[in-house]
Parts: C-alpha cells; structure tokens; sequence
C-alpha cells in the first residue's frame, strides 16, 4: 500500500513511450545501464509537463527537484529499436520530498528495469553555495501531485 501524505487514495500512474537509439547503447546493440537513469527522468520530467508543472519557471525563482536516493534493479535488456514504456507512480508525497516507482517494459511487456526513486525539492539560493538548501514542496506544485495521488 503507498505511504501518501496528507491523504490515503491510491497513486495514479503515468505511461512515457519511447524507442531506443543507437546512441542509447552498446556496441553490443545493448542498452547500457546507466541510460534506464534517464528514461526514467524523462518520464518524470513529461508527467511534471503534463501536470502543467514548468520547471524552467521555478528554476528562475532557484527552486528545483534533486534526486536523492536511487534504487535500481536492472531485470532483463533493452536492444536496439525496442519500444519501451516507462510507468511512473507517485507512491510516497512528503512536505519536502516524494518518492516514485517507476518500472521500463518493453513492447512484449516483458519488465526491464525497475527503479524507486527519492527526489527532494530544493532551494539553490543558499547562503552555502556549495549545497542546496531541501525545502518545502511549492503549493501550486504539491497540489498538482495530489490530485494524482
């Protein structure tokens, strides 16, 4: 059952499709690991667009979303022209953090990948330049994910 703060009703997932390339692999034809990171960021980035969520705006007022935590478990392997699809959902929302199952199958639904990812909001208008500073979740931001959780 997710663990969604302030309400109980379960997560609404969403679906990104996308097709791999060359330069997405091996020479082996073979997606290398570390690219499942960014299907599964360009996921997350497309259901913040299609939330209405502009994160070029909040970045102007030094606001942002960091990966914290990653856990990854890679299950089988993408090749070359594979059409994935990578399904996200929204399974912990905190004041200053959310977590996200998120799972890559390929075009026989055959799972890939799958990853829990910890993301925390940030303000990069610290008096340490070295690090950013968490803080809470915008409103205008926290209510879009509510309404899918």
């Amino acid at each position: 059952m997710p663990n969604i703060e302030p309400n109980t009703k379960p997560s609404i997932s969403q679906n990104f499709s996308l097709r791999v390339y060359y330069e997405d692999t091996d020479a082996g034809g073979i997606v290398y690991y570390a690219n499942y990171l960014k299907f599964f960021e360009r996921a997350r980035t497309e259901w913040l667009r299609e939330l209405g969520i502009n994160q070029a705006s909040f970045l102007e007022q030094n606001i942002g979303f960091v990966v914290r935590k990653v856990e990854m478990d890679n299950v089988a392997s993408a090749k070359l022209d594979d059409l994935l699809n990578v399904n996200s959902t929204i399974t912990t929302l905190k004041r200053a953090s959310l977590v996200f199952h998120q799972q890559i199958t390929n075009q026989a639904q055959q799972v890939i990948c799958t990853a829990k990812v910890q993301v925390a909001c940030v303000n990069f208008q610290s008096h340490d330049s070295k690090r950013a500073k968490p803080m809470a979740i915008p409103e205008s931001i926290l209510g879009a994910f509510k309404r899918v959780c």
